[in-house]
């Protein structure tokens, strides 16, 4: 009887509780539900441009970004470029030993062929290409370059590791997948939610390098080819964005979902997944059709 009670009266109380959330916390609860249906590590971070609303789950933490960190090469290759050290349209010869495993295309084109600049550029965004982000690592310097303008930038978890070969040597090296991830010792590159977050934010009100510069890195980012997590879901807007992979441990993404009166940046950083890679792409395309749904309905109110 006491417990019947006691349950009777914590009803209005839940109703009550809840009412008290804002939208904004109502959303973020929706969002920690999907994380709480993964058995994974997450870094979240969520911001309108527009009303300046956040939501920021873990979003400091220090993470493997696996290829995200192709956004801060690409920033500092353009920056590069408007100094005046090279050209868009410079060509870069492909040679044999400059082509490597994983994702990408040139791995798989003839030695000799000309690359432009702009053409590596590309392809490392919208295929994630290692062949093409090593021969601009190359280009511009190394990761010292990128990891100066990053500090440049204020960023301190930002930090370009080593060019692709290094990861994937440290790799092969490696008993199995499973135990080069639990031993966190070769990042691809690294990084928080927050800061990713930041860093488009500034590519998209075009304080990258320059307005003309973000403005392209933009564009080459909505020919994103790999669409299976932020945008999985989503209709109502155009999604700019770029994974990042080492599933079914790592499975990232960050990208800004635009439409004529919203610009939402979204950061979604994971690691230690050891369960279907495809249920953690879900997952982190559930938290995209979460957050489209909740801007998605006050547009047309």
């Amino acid at each position: 009887m006491l417990r019947r009670t006691l349950l009777q009266l914590s009803v209005p109380a839940l109703i009550q509780a809840q009412a008290r959330r804002t939208p904004l916390q109502v959303l973020e609860n929706h969002i920690l539900q999907i994380t709480k249906s993964v058995n994974a590590q997450w870094g979240i971070y969520m911001k309108c441009l527009e009303t300046g609303e956040e939501i920021a789950i873990d979003a400091d933490r220090q993470m493997d970004t696996m290829s995200v960190i192709k956004i801060p090469l690409m920033v500092e290759t353009f920056r590069q470029i408007e100094a005046g050290k090279f050209s868009l349209t410079d060509r870069i010869k492909l040679r044999e030993e400059d082509k490597r495993p994983g994702t990408g295309v040139i791995r798989s084109m003839d030695a000799g062929i000309d690359l432009t600049v702009k053409d590596l550029i590309t392809l490392m965004i919208i295929v994630s290409d290692n062949t093409a982000t090593d021969l601009l690592f190359e280009k511009t310097g190394g990761v010292d370059a990128t990891n100066a303008l990053m500090k440049q930038y204020g960023y301190t978890a930002i930090r370009a590791t080593a060019p692709s070969k290094a990861w994937f040597d440290a790799l092969r090296a490696a008993p199995s997948a499973a135990e080069f991830h639990k031993a966190g010792k070769n990042p691809y590159g690294l990084g928080s939610a927050r800061e990713l977050g930041n860093l488009l934010e500034k590519i998209k009100r075009g304080e990258a390098v320059s307005k003309k510069s973000s403005d392209m890195m933009l564009q080459i980012m909505r020919g994103q080819v790999y669409r299976s997590r932020l945008p999985k879901y989503i209709t109502n807007f155009t999604v700019p964005h770029k994974t990042g992979d080492f599933l079914p441990q790592i499975g990232n993404d960050v990208g800004i979902l635009e439409s004529p009166s919203r610009n939402i940046v979204v950061s979604v950083f994971t690691a230690q997944h050891f369960g279907n890679g495809n249920a953690l792409e879900d997952a982190i395309g559930r938290i995209g059709e979460q957050i489209a749904d909740y801007y998605g309905y006050r547009d047309v109110k």
